[in-house]
């Protein structure tokens, strides 16, 4: 077909400043491909589905989560790729979140932004959104898709959705996967590391999954911490999940109360997840004794997750499944290549 879909969400890439107040405000697609002539040179046949209003990424809800899924869905059988212009502040939250919500996906879903608006001088937007259309269509030999995942393409680095985190507010390397290699690298050529990317059943079909439940609160251990804010954070009468940001390989605080606490919590069918605060590394829950003791109260290793991919995993699940214990089982799998077993 030689066919991409732009899915165009809103951010920074199709922004301009409000001539009133200075600031940037997201402006209609049209505008931003009178941008970009370049476009009109792709040897391939380019259409847009635009978000109405476009949108800020710090608005990202997993409603919209759910129109985009609907979105690929629809436009499945027609395209060769999609990419997904988004603003970057929340862009590894839905690119964790496609991962899960597309299930087998056998075509390549490509999100990419820009640090800079693509109509100022030194943005870095049109090489992003270039190389994001020539990667969601790229093929092997066999006519089969290069990257049949959901992905980000920043600044050169082609990432695992799902592995994928901002770790830059203000340069163009704004991602990393720091727990999982790059998908490919873009340089004079596009060098695609084929051992890193999953291959799909292409004899099944996609399965698209629209129910999310966004149940799930994120708390940061640090020294210090109150046992009644923990307390409070647990007694939330709709949570039914936590992600528990610990430290290095997965180690709390030791006092009785805290333990207490996350037992009484995992006894009400709330699910605790135990990813570390490190940008590098996993969760070892038995290599000591503070570690161990959280393992003991039913708290259930992350792994190298990231807090991205916890979230939305957690997310996904709970909209699929109401017993938590499914959930609980479900969580230590690696469905989608997020964690490393």
């Amino acid at each position: 077909m030689n066919k991409v879909l732009i899915i165009y969400t809103g951010g920074t890439i199709g922004m301009d400043c409000n001539t009133k107040t200075g600031a940037l405000e997201p402006l209609q697609f049209d505008k931003l491909s009178a941008k970009m002539p370049e476009l009109a040179q792709m040897p391939t046949a380019i259409e847009v589905y635009q978000f109405a209003p476009p949108i800020d990424s710090s608005d990202i809800t997993p409603s919209q989560w759910s129109q985009l899924v609907r979105v690929i869905t629809d436009n499945y059988d027609g395209y060769d790729g999609f990419v997904v212009l988004h603003g970057t502040d929340t862009m590894a939250f839905t690119a964790s979140a496609l991962s899960f919500m597309l299930e087998n996906l056998t075509k390549p879903v490509v999100l990419t932004g820009s640090q800079v608006p693509i109509g100022h001088l030194r943005t870095d937007g049109k090489e992003n959104l270039i190389t994001s259309i020539e990667i969601a269509l790229a093929k092997h030999a066999d006519g089969l898709p290069m990257v049949p995942e959901v992905c980000i393409y920043f600044n050169g680095r082609l990432l695992r959705g799902n592995r994928s985190t901002k770790v830059n507010a203000d340069g163009f390397n704004a991602f990393d996967s720091f727990n999982y290699p790059h998908l490919a690298d873009a340089g004079i050529n596009i060098v695609y590391h084929e051992e890193y990317i999953m291959r799909p059943d292409y004899g099944k079909p996609m399965t698209p999954h629209f129910d999310l439940d966004p149940n799930v609160v994120i708390f940061t251990l640090f020294p210090g911490i109150q046992d009644n804010v923990v307390r409070h954070a647990l007694d939330v009468p709709e949570l039914r999940s936590i992600v528990m940001r610990s430290y290095g390989s997965g180690n709390a605080p030791q006092r009785p109360c805290l333990m207490d606490m996350l037992c009484d919590a995992s006894s009400r069918g709330i699910n605790i997840v135990n990813i570390s605060q490190c940008a590098e590394g996993t969760v070892e829950m038995e290599r000591y004794d503070t570690g161990y003791q959280l393992k003991n109260a039913r708290v259930i290793s992350g792994y190298d997750s990231t807090v991205e991919s916890a979230v939305t995993k957690l997310m996904y699940l709970q909209g699929k499944y109401s017993d938590p214990e499914v959930v609980r089982e479900k969580m230590s799998q690696n469905l989608r290549g997020e964690i490393s077993l």
